[in-house]
């Protein structure tokens, strides 16, 4: 193997690549990127097993051929050479010779037959989704997925696709997140599947803000998405996600609506001196239109906040984790946030007041 590439054009097919990469492997040979140069066209690929990525780069005319090598040190070198300067690589004898002005680094190979190959399997369905779509949904719904959850089902965030229909899905147990889109000419069969957590920050990462179209392939046990000169493919997680349908709380009685950037900044204030383990945060709504926020901890220490809302139906106290209102609050675009309650108080349904595709729901806790 042999060819010529600027630093740059290496660089950001390279760092794409090391993200799926973990630092500690079980198979020394997963520490590594796998390069295959043909016609031209240089490939990366890098995978943990659970997640893979392949990106293609053009370089000048070299010597065809495929080799793996250690994917961490190679970035490091790769990013401290001059800018814009001309790299020469040439791979023989089971040595990797990165050469660049009065620079060269000899870094250790191992064999590209014996990379481990990702079974992506046979698409069952195949949809084109605008790239800002998927990522806006995924940046509204994946703070609220599970880590290391018993019920493994959680540690990952649902796709729901039916009809004309995109929805996000993502819970620990103490909350959900929820976010649809509508697609347009899409009408195919209804497919769920859930991604899990590394999948979906790796995708996050990689969909750009602008409206052209990937590929999304969902076989039997995997997701591939095409993203043009990026191709991410990750394994699904088997079992069955909760009927978040039934989750959504129905006969709302008591309605707040909210400043957010009041209801932001009186929130962030007050959970200063909450439990820093619970988080847990007090909130009295009066008939009269007030909210007030309460905290205490161990150390007997206490805050206390008071701000006007529109109240809608009887006056309200219960208890929440700070951090998840939070969350929620966070991820609203508008500049009011409504909080919806039944008539028990059992769940609290947080929403964007001039956006109905983004829904949060928060249970409340005893203090």
């Amino acid at each position: 193997m042999k060819f010529t590439i600027t630093r740059e054009n290496l660089l950001t097919p390279l760092q794409q690549v090391v993200g799926v990469i973990e630092r500690r492997q079980t198979l020394p040979i997963l520490s590594n990127v796998l390069l295959k140069l043909d016609d031209d066209a240089l490939e990366f690929t890098g995978t943990d097993l659970e997640v893979q990525l392949v990106t293609k780069v053009a370089v000048d005319v070299g010597d065809s051929g495929s080799v793996t090598v250690p994917a961490r040190k190679f970035l490091d070198i790769c990013r401290l050479l001059p800018e814009k300067s001309l790299i020469n690589i040439d791979c023989r004898q089971e040595k990797f010779v990165i050469q660049c002005g009065s620079s060269r680094f000899n870094l250790s190979t191992l064999p590209a037959g014996n990379y481990p190959e990702f079974d992506a399997g046979t698409p069952e369905v195949e949809v084109s989704i605008p790239s800002n779509y998927l990522r806006r949904a995924l940046e509204k719904t994946v703070f609220a997925m599970a880590q290391q959850d018993v019920r493994y089902y959680l540690n990952g965030l649902l796709l729901d696709l039916g009809g004309q229909m995109l929805r996000a899905v993502s819970s620990d147990g103490h909350r959900l997140a929820f976010f649809e889109q509508q697609l347009e000419g899409h009408a195919g069969e209804s497919r769920q599947i859930i991604v899990p957590r590394k999948g979906v920050l790796e995708l996050n990462r990689l969909l750009g803000e602008g409206d052209d179209a990937v590929t999304v392939q969902i076989a039997p046990n995997n997701l591939r998405v095409d993203l043009g000169t990026v191709s991410f493919a990750a394994k699904l997680i088997e079992g069955r996600f909760p009927d978040y349908q039934r989750v959504m709380p129905r006969e709302l009685t008591r309605v707040v609506s909210a400043d957010k950037a009041t209801f932001k900044g009186a929130l962030t204030r007050v959970s200063v001196l909450s439990n820093e383990k619970y988080k847990g945060i007090s909130m009295e709504v009066s008939e009269d239109g007030d909210m007030c926020l309460k905290a205490q901890n161990p150390e007997h220490e206490e805050a206390e906040e008071k701000f006007a809302v529109d109240l809608e139906g009887k006056g309200i106290s219960v208890g929440f984790n700070a951090s998840y209102l939070l969350d929620a609050i966070n991820n609203v675009d508008s500049e009011r946030v409504r909080l919806s309650f039944t008539e028990s108080a059992t769940s609290c349904l947080i929403e964007d007041c001039e956006d109905s595709q983004f829904k949060f729901i928060v249970m409340p806790m005893r203090l």
